[in-house]
């Protein structure tokens, strides 16, 4: 129905027809200063990445927050191609929670696209005092046109998975989105699918887990995620959770984008493994690995063996390509998916990472690579840091990376991504037959900021990307 409308919503009809949407012009990105010794607010930053324009690479805009430390993360939107038939609706506001702080900021990007302004400011007390519940991350817009956002804890930082809705118009809290009492006990990110009356969620670990830094005797003690949490879509419950097996910190999940599929990965960042989860022949949700990625024994670590660590993974909008990064070893990878179960390594590139040459890593034992990377120096830039969150143009030609996780322990594993701040890259990719190259003429340095070296974070599109966007 929604195909035929006349005037028709945000987005698109399909996710075959976001892949003709238009080529991105500029995208928007948080700056974080928290952690880094510089006392400023962290920002909006809108970047202007048409190779065409005399601004091509540059922030051409930043939007600082009105408080200091809050730990912007990431982002999404008051609507979506969720509600591409609804004509009343149009994207005009960026939603963005603070990690740390609680605050969600709604931000006006429909007035001036390249000069966004901060619309309304939801304070935490708000969120304690209506929903129990704090440490936002992920905002998905719903077809009800309220928008959902996971929590990954109470006030007092144990953990606590729930989800918190607001209204899509007037951005008011209006309460939990599950039935009271029925929180998961970690939280992270999720992803829902309503032919399926179905939404999964993930776990990371309780904030006071993981907020000052990664602590290996935690893992010991069993603090960290390893579940998946099955969600009645239209009962607000959980009817199943699903143990990870050798699937520790499961973060970012992603249904296949054809709203007809039952099944979709995840990434499980500390067992550096891509598990796909899918609908079993008798109703219920399974899981199986389909990729792993080998530690790599080493010197001069904090640790004998080096997790590859998963932190960010996509899927292409015609569900042929998985991609992730490995923020340790420092590598960004393709798989050929069109077989789920047997996902087929056709790209890999290393842009920066933990072992590189020269670095303080030795590695002894490889059972992947026959020497260490050698550092990535772009336009005279040795990248800091490893790749970290990635956004796909919606033509899925492009690539787009950026190089921090979170504050804490971009401190702890990379202190020279503080000093140096973060870069953005672009990665061209070849959609025939597989594969990823660098393009040496782009790179956004966030060590250059007005007001020291920035942390820029998850990336996104004015008109909706392959991981804001969800079809129903």
């Amino acid at each position: 129905m929604a195909t035929k409308c006349g005037k028709c919503g945000p987005g698109y009809p399909t996710p075959l027809e976001a892949m003709k949407g238009p080529r991105e012009e500029i995208v928007y990105l948080p700056c974080i200063y928290r952690n880094t010794g510089i006392e400023a607010p962290d920002y909006l930053a809108t970047v202007d990445i048409d190779p065409k324009s005399p601004q091509y690479c540059q922030v051409i805009h930043r939007l600082p927050m009105p408080n200091l430390k809050d730990e912007l993360h990431h982002s999404g939107w008051n609507t979506c191609s969720s509600c591409f038939g609804d004509s009343t609706k149009s994207r005009t506001k960026l939603v963005l929670p603070s990690l740390m702080s609680s605050r969600i900021y709604v931000v006006d990007v429909g007035s001036d696209p390249r000069a966004p302004k901060l619309h309304k400011v939801i304070e935490p007390k708000d969120i304690h005092a209506k929903c129990n519940l704090s440490y936002p991350h992920t905002s998905h817009c719903l077809a009800s046109g309220e928008v959902m956002i996971s929590t990954m804890g109470d006030p007092k930082g144990n953990g606590k998975g729930g989800f918190l809705l607001l209204d899509g118009d007037t951005f008011e809290v209006k309460g939990t989105w599950e039935q009271p009492g029925g929180t998961a006990p970690l939280g992270y990110d999720f992803w829902y699918q309503p032919r399926h009356n179905v939404m999964i969620s993930t776990e990371w670990a309780a904030p006071k887990v993981f907020q000052d830094g990664f602590n290996p005797a935690d893992v010991e003690a069993g603090r960290y995620g390893s579940h998946l949490h099955v969600w009645d879509w239209q009962r607000h419950e959980i009817v199943q959770t699903v143990p990870l097996k050798n699937g520790l910190i499961p973060l970012e999940i992603r249904f296949l984008h054809n709203p007809a599929a039952t099944q979709g990965f995840v990434g499980c960042a500390l067992s550096s493994n891509i598990q796909r989860f899918y609908k079993n022949e008798g109703g219920t949700w399974s899981v199986e690995k389909v990729i792993q990625v080998p530690p790599k024994k080493v010197k001069g670590w904090m640790l004998p063996e080096m997790p590859a660590l998963i932190t960010d993974i996509l899927l292409s909008l015609d569900d042929r390509f998985l991609y992730f990064s490995n923020w340790l070893h420092g590598d960004l990878r393709q798989y050929d998916i069109s077989d789920p179960q047997r996902p087929r390594l056709t790209g890999q590139l290393f842009l920066g990472g933990s072992i590189v040459k020269g670095g303080p890593v030795q590695v002894l034992e490889d059972q992947e690579l026959k020497s260490q990377p050698e550092p990535m120096v772009v336009k005279g830039k040795r990248v800091a840091g490893g790749p970290q969150m990635i956004q796909l143009s919606l033509d899925g030609k492009r690539l787009y990376v950026t190089t921090s996780l979170y504050s804490a322990w971009d401190k702890q594993f990379y202190p020279d991504l503080i000093r140096e701040g973060s870069v953005m890259l672009q990665i061209d990719v070849d959609t025939v037959n597989g594969g990823l190259k660098l393009n040496p003429n782009f790179l956004v340095d966030f060590g250059k900021e007005p007001l020291g070296p920035a942390l820029a974070h998850e990336i996104r599109y004015p008109g909706g990307d392959c991981s804001s966007d969800i079809w129903i």
